[in-house]
C-alpha cells in the first residue's frame, strides 16, 4: 500500500474521468439497451474489444477477423428473413433479400480486401472499423435476440451471457491472445495549471462528452430518437401507437455496437486490450447503469465517471484490490434498490 501524496491528487482524476467517460458510455448503452429490449446486454464490453483489436490489426496492414464474423452474420440474418418470407409465400421478396445480402457481403469483403494492405491514414481506418464493427449489433439482435423478443427477462440473460462466452471465443479465434494497442488519435501533452495531461486523454474526454450530447439531442429532437423514448417507457403503448418493437431493436442495438466500437478505439492506445478484456470493461459500465438504476440516464453517466475515478484512486494505493472495491460498490446500490423499488409484474408494464 502506497501513502498517498495529495500532490497527484489531480493527475489520478483526470485518468479516472477518462476511464470514466467510456465507462459513462457503455453504461447509457446499457441503460438504452434493457430499456427498449429488456436485454441486459452483457457482450456489450465485446463491442469495445472488436472495435480496439480491429483497429489494431489495420493498422499492421491484416485484414480482421471481424470482417468474418460480420459476413457469417450478415448471412445467416438473410436467411432468417428469406425464411420467413417463404413462409407467408412472397418468394420475390426472399429472392431480393438474399440477394441483398450477398451484394452487401461482396461490398465489404472487396472493401476491407482493398484497403486494409494498403495502410490508409487513421481517420480512413477508424471508419473502416466502425463500418466492420456497427452493423454486428443489428445483426445479433436479429439472429439472436428478435426471436426471443416476447421472452422471460431471465431467458433473455441466459441467452446475453451465452452470446458473451460465443464472442469471446471467436474473438480468441481471430485475434489470438496477445494483446494489442492502437496509437493514439493525437501526441503530446497539456499543461493546466499543475497538472499535465495528454492530449489524448482529453481527446477521450471530449468525444465522450460529444456523444452524449449528441445522444441527448437524438432523443430529444429526433423522431427515431422520440420512438425510442416511447418504447423505453412503454413498449405496449409504443406497439399501439405503430412503433415497430423490431425496428426500435434494432436501431438500439446498432447505436451500442457504434458506441462499443467507439469507445475501444478511445480507450485502445492506453490498455492493452486482449480477447477477454470486454467482460471486465463492461461490467464497469454495468455498476453504473445499476447506480442508474438501468432507467436513469444522467444518474447512469455519474455513476459511471465514480467508477473510474475509484478504480484510478485504488490502482495507485490499493492496486491488488482496485477490482474488488469497484466491484464491492454495487452490493450497497441493489441493496438500497431492492428496498426501495416496487417490483413490477412484465405483464403490468
Amino acid at each position: 500500500m502506497q501513502i498517498f501524496d495529495p500532490s497527484i491528487f489531480p493527475i489520478l482524476a483526470a485518468d479516472g474521468l477518462t476511464n470514466g467517460a467510456v465507462y459513462a458510455l457503455l453504461s447509457l448503452s446499457l441503460v438504452l439497451v434493457f430499456a427498449v429490449t429488456r436485454v441486459i446486454f452483457v457482450p456489450l464490453g465485446e463491442f469495445v474489444v472488436f472495435g480496439t483489436l480491429t483497429l489494431a490489426a489495420l493498422q499492421l496492414g491484416r485484414v480482421p477477423g471481424t470482417l468474418t464474423l460480420l459476413l457469417i452474420l450478415l448471412g445467416l440474418a438473410a436467411l432468417m428473413d428469406a425464411a420467413g418470407h417463404l413462409r407467408r409465400r412472397q418468394a420475390g421478396r426472399a429472392v431480393l433479400t438474399l440477394g441483398g445480402a450477398l451484394a452487401l457481403g461482396a461490398c465489404a469483403w472487396a472493401l476491407t480486401h482493398w484497403l486494409a494492405p494498403l495502410k490508409p491514414p487513421l481517420p480512413v481506418q477508424v471508419l473502416l472499423t466502425l463500418a466492420l464493427v456497427a452493423p454486428l449489433g443489428p445483426l445479433l439482435y436479429r439472429t439472436v435476440f428478435q426471436p426471443l423478443q416476447n421472452a422471460t427477462v431471465l431467458v433473455l440473460l441466459i441467452a446475453s451471457v451465452a452470446l458473451h462466452l460465443v464472442l469471446t471465443g471467436v474473438a480468441l479465434v481471430f485475434f489470438g491472445p496477445e494483446g494489442s494497442r492502437t496509437p493514439p488519435f493525437a501526441e503530446g501533452n497539456v499543461t493546466l495549471g499543475q497538472v499535465t495531461l495528454s492530449t489524448q486523454s482529453l481527446l477521450v474526454m471530449l468525444v465522450s462528452a460529444l456523444l452524449m450530447l449528441a445522444l441527448y439531442l437524438f432523443f430529444e429532437r429526433t423522431m427515431p430518437g422520440k420512438a425510442l423514448r416511447a418504447t423505453a417507457v412503454n413498449r405496449l403503448g409504443a406497439r399501439l401507437v405503430g412503433i415497430s418493437p423490431s425496428t426500435a431493436g434494432t436501431l438500439t442495438f446498432t447505436l451500442a455496437a457504434l458506441i462499443g466500437a467507439l469507445g475501444g478505439m478511445l480507450i485502445g492506445p492506453s490498455v492493452a486490450m486482449t480477447y477477454d478484456s470486454g467482460f471486465l470493461i463492461g461490467l464497469k459500465g454495468f455498476v453504473g447503469a445499476i447506480i442508474g438504476g438501468l432507467v436513469s440516464y444522467p444518474l447512469a453517466a455519474a455513476g459511471a465517471l465514480l467508477v473510474g475515478l475509484i478504480e484510478s484512486f485504488a490502482s495507485f494505493s490499493l492496486s491488488g484490490w482496485k477490482e474488488v472495491i469497484v466491484f464491492t460498490l454495487i452490493l450497497p446500490v441493489l441493496l438500497w434498490r431492492s428496498l426501495a423499488t416496487r417490483h413490477t409484474p412484465e405483464d403490468e408494464e
